[in-house]
């Protein structure tokens, strides 16, 4: 029989003549009571030892961390096992990127542009498109229209020294290229300037291109990504519509991330969709007096 142990990142803290408390994976420390249960049997049953013959209070117990995510029923499944990872663009990013989401259990695909089409509407497929330049006038229009379908979309691109990771997006409404894009030259007093330079009015890029431990990096946040949608993780905890909570994490569906090249620094940005916009209702003709 499997026996649960402590999750990956968890652990048991005891401090001299204290109770055990818990440490999660994010850092945070939780006091445990353990009732009548002894915290060594506890220790010993949520890690590797067998401990002491099961009880109702330590079966109690150990139900309580599992349901709160602390701690899980070996051996581990690989996060994207049974999800299928369509990638296509610069091998500088898309092969560290296939090695990873491979690693965790995915069924990789090397594909191109003109079979995007093709895929949307698959459920647990996603599509990765990752570019050492800037995007080029509509050239994900296409693949905008994956989520609507329910096949996940994610991109990331670079321009100058910065690669932008974009979030996934993987249902009808969530935030595409083209809210991206949009939501960018809203926040900047240059817009008219940024919208010129995607439209390609600009001078050969000089790079920066990625490092390998760039590529490596950048390729880890996509595959922490891909593990998000394949968990269910990116709407956990926010309103579809809101703005994320103050300190919150933010979800993959609504993160916008900036690496730079230069010392591998990572900011994140919140990002929401931009609602449709009602057209104009048409002039009326005025009749003479």
């Amino acid at each position: 029989m499997n026996r649960s142990r402590l999750a990956p990142g968890a652990g048991i803290v005891t401090a001299p003549g204290d109770r055990p408390v818990l440490r999660t994976s994010d850092g945070e420390f939780l006091r445990i009571d353990t009732g009548h249960v002894g915290p060594g049997e506890l220790v010993d049953r949520l890690t590797e030892g067998e401990g002491e013959p099961s009880s109702a209070g330590l079966d109690r117990l150990v139900a309580a961390f599992e349901e709160a995510g602390h701690a899980v029923t070996e051996p581990r499944r690989p996060p994207l096992t049974g999800r299928i990872v369509h990638v296509l663009g610069d091998p500088v990013l898309t092969e560290p990127l296939a090695r990873f989401a491979a690693a965790e259990g995915a069924e990789v695909h090397p594909v191109t542009a003109d079979v995007l089409a093709g895929l949307a509407g698959r459920r647990d497929t996603a599509v990765v498109w990752c570019l050492d330049s800037p995007v080029p006038e509509g050239l994900w229009d296409e693949a905008d229209r994956l989520p609507a379908r329910h096949t996940a979309w994610l991109r990331c691109h670079r321009e100058g020294a910065h690669t932008w990771t974009e979030p996934l997006a993987s249902a009808p409404g969530d935030v595409t290229a083209a809210h991206v894009r949009l939501r960018r030259l809203a926040a900047t007093a240059a817009h008219r300037e940024l919208a010129a330079y995607w439209a390609g009015h600009r001078t050969p890029d000089t790079g920066p291109h990625p490092s390998e431990p760039a590529a490596a990096l950048i390729a880890a946040l996509l595959t922490a990504d891909l593990i998000a949608w394949a968990s269910g993780e990116p709407r956990r905890g926010e309103p579809r519509s809101g703005e994320p909570r103050k300190g919150a994490r933010l979800p993959a569906d609504r993160r916008l991330r900036r690496i730079d090249l230069r010392d591998l620094t990572v900011t994140e940005h919140p990002v929401l969709p931009v609602p449709e916009v009602a057209p104009l209702p048409a002039p009326t003709a005025r009749t003479a007096p």
